[in-house]
């Protein structure tokens, strides 16, 4: 892994290329020592989106704090949505410059991981209020760092709060998707903007939800009074809503907002997904009110009459036909011809399963190519057997049908099988479009025949899902291609995606050359290599992040590599054995469960860590500015 030739011809990386090669540690082998020069630094302040989004935090460690201060603040202004492995060792890089202070001016997601004990508790509301508009789901690898914000948020309310204000909301913003259920009901009916932006709701939090909409106390009132504006400006939360409540609903607003669901899922505005569960919810109410009424024409087969083309424009045509009448009512010729338009509409499991038997009937040896492009949402019902009859010639059929996030493993595999058959091969761009976690479901076999050229030239995939027998064969094939990279903090660069499969060697390797690995590569390590490891290993190979441990506690790879420590190596790491604690740690000491804000001044930009910002100084301005905005919801 030392300076040898080799081109890097991933798209993105020219940029990374250079600043590896001339900034990266100097005791790392092949590591040149000059630094980074004030006039290439600033590249990165003024680089264009695509190189921000891949941004690095090795080569950023050179830059000064002007330098760091400006990236910073453009990543804001430009909205940049990095990930949270760059997010983690970033904010740790401003943290070390003293930039904390500034968190008005930074990415709201990139507040999210900064260390809370550093804030000083008079700008508590603000920060919560700027943090709340991020992303929490990129702390899935730091579960404690994401109670700690929660917990640090109610604390800044000033008193524990069964019933959040309006104002309470206001300052929580999207923290609230981490607060239980009797809270959600207790709360003020404004929770329902707060839970708009959460990417899914628990089933606690769904029968709150319901429960809540069912009082009356919300802006909808009682479902009797539901109209179509207000069910629409739901959202995604309407999707939630029980087959109960719908019952409620008068006939002709559910009708009404039905229409407008289908239409938006037909139209790509709403996902195939999130209208199944509406539409499921929607018809087994209209199924409950309708049994209670006399069956009509029973006897006859098709009742409804026979669906035709025009029927498929409909965006009622679920309501009226039920998957029995779906069965009876839809002809073969009708389906070969319309099934785009058909699979448009979000069947529930039952119709799909109407359509697949169909069509195995037209299609009797297996359906052909041309149709497999549209059939994406069935896929999962297909078994192993019923693929191999399949003939996938084209890049772009695999594509359409992995992309749906529908297919299963066996799917997955089987459907890739058959492409490699007919000569296929699987190029950087078809890696990029299978994704990350589909690499999870392709066989040892199909990995190894992937050229090492089309893995170097695909960017860096998440493989983080992978159960780790895949993980070993992805970093197999991952060294092989990138083994010779010019220098080693170039090899790691593009390893670094793969390290879950990595032997204790490599990691012991990685140690020595001070790469810094960021916590969330760390917390998908290898749990038993990471067992053998010691803590002189992990200390070099987190380097400047070793901090983060505290903050990923009780994530499972790392509490158990910690519960095998004694308290001697406890105490290296700065942490504590409480045989008492789930981890078998002493929680978190940057504050404590009532006040965890300190009470020092926060370091703000060009001052030293003991001044506290003026009124005049920006950040104090625009707290006063955000308050003055947000003083309703």
């Amino acid at each position: 892994m030392g300076p040898r030739a080799g081109a890097l011809a991933c798209p993105g990386l020219i940029l990374f290329t250079w600043l590896t090669a001339h900034c990266s540690h100097p005791q790392a082998k092949g590591f040149s020592q000059e630094g980074l020069d004030a006039s290439r630094a600033d590249l990165w302040a003024s680089a264009n989106t695509s190189f921000l989004q891949d941004f690095w935090c090795q080569p950023a460690s050179q830059l000064s704090r002007d330098q760091l201060s400006a990236l910073i603040r453009r990543m804001a202004s430009q909205q940049m949505l990095l990930k949270a492995w760059q997010l983690s060792c970033l904010a740790n890089l401003a943290a070390r410059h003293g930039l904390q202070g500034d968190f008005l001016l930074h990415p709201p997601n990139l507040l999210l991981f900064y260390n809370l004990g550093k804030i000083r508790g008079a700008d508590c509301r603000a920060f919560i209020r700027r943090a709340a508009q991020g992303d929490t789901e990129l702390l899935a690898n730091l579960p404690d760092q994401r109670a700690t914000l929660q917990r640090s948020a109610l604390a800044c309310l000033g008193v524990p709060h069964l019933r959040l204000s309006t104002s309470d909301l206001l300052l929580l913003g999207v923290l609230v998707c981490d607060m239980d259920a009797s809270t959600i009901v207790t709360s003020d009916p404004h929770v329902l903007q707060n839970l708009q932006r959460c990417p899914r709701l628990t089933p606690a939090q769904k029968a709150a939800l319901n429960t809540l909409l069912a009082s009356g106390r919300t802006m909808l009132g009682p479902p009797i009074c539901w109209n179509l504006e207000g069910l629409q400006a739901l959202g995604l939360l309407a999707t939630y809503i029980s087959s109960s409540l719908w019952m409620q609903v008068q006939e002709a607003v559910g009708l009404d907002f039905f229409g407008s669901m289908v239409a938006a899922c037909r139209a790509g505005r709403l996902s195939q997904r999130d209208a199944r569960r509406f539409v499921t919810s929607f018809l087994e109410a209209k199924a409950k009110s309708m049994s209670s009424r006399p069956k009509r024409d029973a006897g006859r087969p098709c009742v409804q009459g026979h669906i035709t083309a025009a029927t498929l424009q409909d965006d009622l045509f679920l309501v009226h036909y039920d998957c029995s009448q779906l069965e009876s009512c839809l002809g073969s010729l009708v389906l070969r011809a319309n099934l785009n338009p058909l699979l448009q509409h979000p069947l529930p499991s039952e119709c799909q399963r109407v359509i697949k038997a169909k069509l195995a009937r037209i299609y009797p040896n297996g359906v052909p190519e041309e149709q497999l492009r549209l059939i994406t949402s069935l896929i999962y019902l297909y078994s192993h057997l019923e693929i191999s009859q399949w003939n996938i010639t084209s890049k772009d059929t695999v594509r359409d049908l992995l992309a749906s996030d529908v297919a299963l493993e066996n799917q997955t595999e089987a459907i890739l099988q058959k492409f490699l058959d007919h000569r296929g091969n699987i190029t950087s761009t078809l890696l990029e479009a299978i994704g990350g976690s589909r690499l999870c479901w392709m066989s040892p076999q199909q990995i190894q025949a992937i050229q090492p050229s089309e893995f170097r030239q695909a960017r860096a995939l998440d493989i983080s899902s992978c159960p780790q027998s895949r993980k070993d064969v992805l970093y197999s094939k991952a060294r092989e291609a990138f083994s010779n990279a010019r220098t080693t903090a170039s090899y790691y660069h593009l390893i670094r995606p793969y390290l879950g499969g990595a032997p204790m060697e490599e990691l012991q390797h990685l140690a020595q050359t001070n790469v810094s690995m960021d916590i969330h590569t760390f917390t998908n390590l290898n749990p038993q290599v990471l067992q053998s490891l010691s803590v002189h290993n992990v200390t070099t190979l987190l380097g400047q992040n070793v901090g983060d441990l505290q903050k990923a506690r009780s994530h499972p790879t790392i509490s158990s590599w910690l519960r095998s420590l004694n308290r001697s190596a406890l105490g290296e790491l700065g942490l504590d054995m409480d045989p008492a604690s789930p981890t078998g740690l002493v929680p978190s000491t940057t504050g404590t469960h009532n006040d965890p804000w300190t009470s020092h001044p926060a370091a703000t930009s060009g001052r030293p860590e003991n001044d506290a910002p003026t009124a005049g100084h920006p950040g104090a301005r625009l707290g006063l500015l955000t308050g003055h905005l947000h003083s309703g919801f």
